[in-house]
């Protein structure tokens, strides 16, 4: 199964994905991950993409690409994978079902979680982060054991300074101005499915895992 994940910063679509791979025993392929990974190793498309990165610059469409039709051809990817935080635009879904065309890997499902902008604010604002990786919590829905401390560690939790409310509702606007096209591209391929993130983070997995047939 080859799944795509879309969803504004917040929605819970890494959360989703990472149940999904479980569930499905499939890769998630993060965009950035495999940039980082190909500049650490110094390959050649590594040397292209820490050119672009070095100099502040985005990333051409057609390298990210490259980087996963390379990935794809990894044992794990045998019986798919998930894609999350790309495609953002049209113009990089298009450029992405074209090289997927070519090897005959069309994706088969893409799934977009949808929540609203003022709930989207309230789940971020109230965000908490562990500096040290040990997870995240939030003030109202899943308070730590101790205020403002990390229930493994006992460090000083983290609020982001991406999850204040000016820059959340930014980062939303944003994500809507780009996606909104994505949405179209796909529906009209009929292969998206629109999931309510608003729900118990239970209820969103059972509906992702039905619409993947899982």
């Amino acid at each position: 199964m080859r799944v795509i994940f879309l969803g504004p910063p917040g929605s819970g679509k890494g959360t989703q994905a990472k149940r999904l791979q479980s569930a499905l025993n499939i890769p998630q392929l993060s965009t950035g991950d495999l940039l980082r990974e190909a500049v650490r190793k110094g390959n050649e498309l590594g040397k292209q993409a820490a050119e672009f990165m070095s100099a502040g610059k985005l990333v051409p469409d057609q390298l990210v690409i490259a980087l996963i039709l390379t990935r794809m051809e990894q044992d794990d990817c045998s019986g798919g994978f998930i894609l999350d935080g790309f495609p953002r635009t049209l113009a990089q879904a298009q450029a992405l079902e074209d090289a997927l065309a070519a090897v005959s890997k069309p994706v088969q499902q893409v799934i977009e979680i949808r929540i609203e902008q003022d709930k989207l604010v309230e789940r971020l604002v109230g965000r908490r982060i562990c500096p040290n990786g040990h997870g995240e919590w939030h003030i109202r829905f899943n308070p730590p054991k101790q205020e403002g401390r990390c229930d493994t560690c006992g460090e000083a939790l983290e609020h982001r300074d991406d999850d204040h409310e000016e820059k959340i509702i930014t980062r939303f606007e944003a994500y809507r101005k780009d996606t909104e096209p994505l949405v179209q591209f796909y529906t009209e391929r009929g292969n998206l499915a629109v999931i309510d993130g608003d729900r118990d983070i239970d209820d969103v997995t059972r509906e992702i895992a039905a619409a993947v047939g899982a």
